[in-house]
């Protein structure tokens, strides 16, 4: 059954990449193959030292140990602003057997503007700057991207949708059509910083260690949307841009405190009005839909529909069949939705819904935010930070949405093929 599972991750990697190149601007532009086999060969490498080495395993581990210090440190603030609300002790007695309540709004989104504080500090201190660089470093010398594609790459990891093109801003003007379509997909596929926090405590009950995870997932992203990337857009051969320190900066440590937080505020904010919105849109379709006939003794739902459509691509990246309409309809969600939605449908999922390697897939395969609001921000953002690429942005929107989701399956396809049970 392993030996079967692991064939349709082939397949499913194939089938990507076949998808990836159909779609190009240019198939007879395509990278080399050896480029593209070293592409592979470095997502399955990172998958197998970060997963297969207890010593990495463990150092990574440790993140989580660190959000669940974080977690308590944000609730000893929410507490006390919120009450039992964000997380204090409950003036009332609970039934029998019951626990505490977990409301999302005011115990978990707080994390959000903790981490974003904290993630401006460690900026302005050096601390993330020196991380992005190395990185950046990294991706220059294993896949040759350019200085500006490789910066992108390193800021993906540790910053969001919006904060990425800032450090960038300066070289917007000058970057080749493949390389913003390169640190658009980048920033499409992973999940970073406050937001990466936020789902692995969503998930910390269903998934082990899963900060930990989510961190790998975000690594094996970088060199997968890469690939899809020069897959889809090639380029026309001009030089890459070179790039020098990060555009971003803060005045001073109180500055970037109170920046960081406010940043968080407002992403807590859009993160409750998308949540209600999706939640509110989905119900509306389900309400449309019931008053078809019923399907196998079942109303038809939006999450159906989307488990029947999605099922084919999860069953390709290794989900067994009688699963895969389960997977797919997370995959739908996240892809059209949200994944933070998904996220939260995929820890809402009954017992053995899915066995413990599709469950992994499945975290990997949502771990990006390329969905059709992300393509709305970051066109937006790049178009107010450079006027003049905004008709080049907004073009290349709806197809870097349709590379992220690619290499997030892809990214779903090798964690399969390096998990055994």
């Amino acid at each position: 059954m392993a030996t079967m599972q692991h064939v349709q991750g082939l397949i499913g990697v194939a089938a990507i990449l076949l998808l990836a190149w159909g779609l190009s601007e240019d198939r007879k532009a395509r990278p080399g193959w050896r480029w593209i086999g070293g592409a592979l060969l470095l997502q399955v490498g990172i998958a197998l030292v970060v997963t297969r080495v207890p010593l990495v395993w463990t150092l990574v581990g440790y993140a989580n140990e660190a959000v669940f210090a974080l977690e308590r440190a944000t609730l000893a603030g929410s507490s006390y602003i919120f009450g039992y609300l964000g997380g204090g002790p409950v003036p009332f007695v609970l039934a029998q057997g019951a626990s505490p309540p977990t409301i999302i709004a005011f115990q978990i989104l707080p994390l959000i503007i903790v981490l974003s504080a904290i993630s401006a500090l460690l900026w302005h201190w050096g601390v993330l700057r020196a991380a992005v660089r190395a990185l950046a470093w990294a991706l220059r010398r294993t896949l040759g991207v350019s200085g500006v594609v490789g910066l992108g790459g390193g800021g993906t990891i540790f910053l969001g949708v919006v904060e990425t093109p800032l450090i960038l801003r300066a070289w917007f003007d000058r970057m080749n059509r493949a390389e913003l379509f390169a640190i658009m997909v980048m920033v499409m596929a992973t999940i970073s910083g406050a937001i990466l926090v936020l789902y692995a405590t969503t998930l910390s009950a269903t998934v082990p260690n899963a900060v930990g995870h989510m961190i790998v997932a975000s690594l094996i992203s970088l060199p997968a949307a890469l690939l899809v990337a020069r897959l889809m857009v090639p380029g026309d051969g001009t030089p890459g841009t070179d790039a020098g320190e990060p555009d971003l900066a803060y005045n001073s440590t109180m500055d970037a405190a109170m920046r960081g937080t406010m940043d968080g505020v407002q992403l807590v904010l859009a993160v409750i009005g998308v949540i209600i919105v999706v939640f509110a849109l989905v119900a509306l379709v389900d309400q449309v839909l019931a008053l078809l006939p019923v399907v196998d003794g079942a109303a038809i739902t939006l999450r159906r529909l989307f488990g029947w459509a999605f099922a084919p691509l999860m069953w390709a990246i290794g989900v067994p069949w009688d699963e895969a309409p389960a997977a797919g309809a997370l995959m739908g969600t996240k892809a059209i939705l949200n994944e933070y939605v998904a996220y939260l449908d995929l820890a809402a999922l009954p017992p053995g819904t899915l066995s413990p390697r599709s469950l992994l897939i499945a975290t990997y395969a949502l771990s990006g935010v390329a969905n059709l609001a992300s393509v709305g921000l970051i066109v937006t953002t790049v178009g107010q930070l450079c006027p003049a690429r905004r008709a080049d942005v907004a073009a290349l929107g709806l197809k870097s949405w349709l590379a992220g989701n690619l290499a997030t399956l892809m990214t779903g396809a090798v964690i399969g093929l390096v998990t055994w049970s």
